[in-house]
Order: C-alpha cells, then sequence, then structure tokens
C-alpha cells in the first residue's frame, strides 16, 4: 500500500470514529454539562486514533471491509479507555505533563479533580459503548471482548505497566527484560487487545487469532519502542509533548538500556515479525503491514 493510499485509508476511517465518538460523548440525561465538556476535550481533542483503527483493519483482515462495522464499539471503546490513561499519566502525581497532543493537558484546562473524575467516567463508560457490540453478535463473543479489554486496560496490563513504570524512576539502569516488561504492559497490551478484539467482533477463528495475536504483540512492543526513539531525539512535533521527558525522569526505556541504533533494530526486527504472522492474510492484511511500516518510518 502506498503512502497515499494509507493516507487515504485513515482519514476515512478516522471520520468513522469520531463520528460514532461524538454520538457516544454527546450530552445525556443525567450528565454534567462540564463532565461531558471535559469528556469530549480528552477525547476529540486531537490524536491519531491508532487502537481503533487497528481494530477496523483486524476486523477487515478477517471478515472484508463491510464487516469492520461490527468492531467499531469495541474499537471507540478502546480509544476512551487510552483517553482515560493519558488524561491520568498526565496528573501531577504521576507524570505532571502540563502538554498533550500539543495543547493543554486535561488537568491543566480544566483542575485536577475533573481529570480525575472524567477519567474515571471515560474508563467506565468504554465499557457500556463496548458492550454495544452485541447487537447482532451472540451475548458469548460480546462478553469475550469485555473480557479482553479488561485484562489489557487492568491489574496485569496497562496499569500494571504503569506501576512498573513508576517504580523503575530514578532507579540504576534497568535490564531488558524490565524494560520490555514495562512496554508490553503499559503500552503493549492495549494494542494487542485493539487488534484480537477487532478479530473476535467479526468471529475470527482459532489460527486467525493466534496470527493476529503475533501480529499485536510485535506491534505493541515496537510501537512503544518508537515512540522512546522520539522521546530521546526531542522530536515534539510528532509527539505533541516535548522531547526529553523519559531521560529527565530516568524511565526504563529502550534507548537507555541499549542505544538509539539498537532500538531501532529491534524495531525493524518486531516489525519482520509481524509482516510474517499476518502474510496468511494476503489482499486483507495490507493495511495492518502497511501501520507496522508507519511504525518503522517513526522510529527511523
Amino acid at each position: 500500500m502506498t503512502h497515499e493510499n494509507l493516507n487515504r485509508y485513515l482519514r476515512s476511517r478516522r471520520r468513522e470514529i469520531e463520528a460514532a465518538l461524538d454520538r457516544w460523548l454527546s450530552p445525556g440525561t443525567g450528565r454534567p454539562v462540564s463532565l461531558v465538556r471535559a469528556m469530549r476535550y480528552a477525547v476529540l481533542g486531537g490524536g491519531k486514533r491508532l487502537r481503533p483503527v487497528l481494530t477496523l483493519a483486524a476486523a477487515e483482515a478477517v471478515g472484508g471491509a463491510r464487516a469492520r462495522m461490527r468492531a467499531l464499539p469495541a474499537g471507540c471503546a478502546i480509544e476512551m479507555i487510552h483517553a482515560y490513561s493519558l488524561a491520568h499519566d498526565d496528573l501531577p502525581a504521576m507524570d505532571d505533563d502540563e502538554v498533550r497532543r500539543g495543547k493543554p493537558s486535561l488537568h491543566a484546562k480544566f483542575g485536577e479533580a475533573t481529570a480525575i473524575l472524567t477519567g474515571d467516567a471515560l474508563l467506565t463508560d468504554a465499557f457500556a459503548v463496548a458492550a454495544r457490540t452485541g447487537r447482532g453478535i451472540e451475548p458469548a463473543r460480546t462478553v469475550r471482548i469485555l473480557s479482553e479489554i479488561a485484562r489489557a486496560a487492568g491489574s496485569a496490563g496497562m496499569v500494571a505497566g504503569q506501576v512498573r513504570d513508576l517504580e523503575s524512576e530514578g532507579r540504576a539502569r534497568p535490564g531488558r527484560r524490565v524494560v520490555e516488561t514495562i512496554h508490553r504492559q503499559k503500552t503493549g497490551a492495549l494494542l494487542r487487545a485493539s487488534v484480537r478484539v477487532g478479530a473476535i467482533s467479526v468471529g475470527a477463528e482459532a489460527a486467525e487469532l493466534r496470527r493476529l495475536s503475533a501480529y499485536g504483540d510485535a506491534f505493541g512492543l515496537a510501537f512503544q519502542i518508537a515512540d522512546d526513539i522520539l522521546d530521546e531525539v526531542g522530536d515534539a512535533a510528532l509527539l505533541g509533548r516535548p522531547g526529553g521527558g523519559d531521560r529527565a525522569a530516568s524511565k526504563a526505556t529502550y534507548p537507555a538500556v541499549w542505544g538509539i541504533d539498537r532500538a531501532r533494530a529491534e524495531v525493524r526486527r518486531l516489525a519482520a515479525v509481524g509482516r510474517r504472522s499476518i502474510q496468511s492474510f494476503g489482499r486483507r492484511g495490507v493495511v495492518l503491514g502497511s501501520l507496522f511500516e508507519h511504525v518503522v518510518d517513526r522510529a527511523s
């Protein structure tokens, strides 16, 4: 897929995703206006929509282009969870970041209390959105989707990675295993789940799900390594925030352990793993392959 075609695909899918998010984040009975405003700022105020795009692309790899709409609620739910995690990560008690996506972070804009409550609301409401996947899908599959998302976001996934990340700050240089564990949990778990729930939503067979899981594993780790590299080289335009924060906080990152060149080589190795895992999908897997190439370009 050419760069132009990938960008056209991404624009189309983002429009679908953002239209759905706009509907699910509209004011409703019992919702304080101030809370809805903050939720919309957190979710709709920018972002690449990578996680729901992965969800739709995985659904297309299994069931074709028309199948993706069955995966849309689950993808949007994951995006809401991602937005909640960023809002909480930026808090003074965590990373203490004042800028997110080139704009004031949620707590800088609305205050700490509202940022905490907005994150709580997004996390909780995300499961109500994901449950909408049940329309036209048997209940057992909906339960699988909810379980996948909960595991990826919870105490053995994203939250666990954040705890390990905080515990590693300021300590002696960690080993590769520690850094990899942090990355696979803090960032990789939700990206892997994005791929898996897209496949599950459209009834992937066990072999298809194994191959897409391998892709998601490789993609999630590579994406965070690329992010580490961007932070190290200080590319604020791509990060949406000032670079160098990881080094200043003595965070456990691949560049800190291996250096930039070896970290880049690891991204390329993971991309090869990802490509092999989706070869059997043929043309239906082209978008997933192109998304991984984008990660490689990001790290270069």
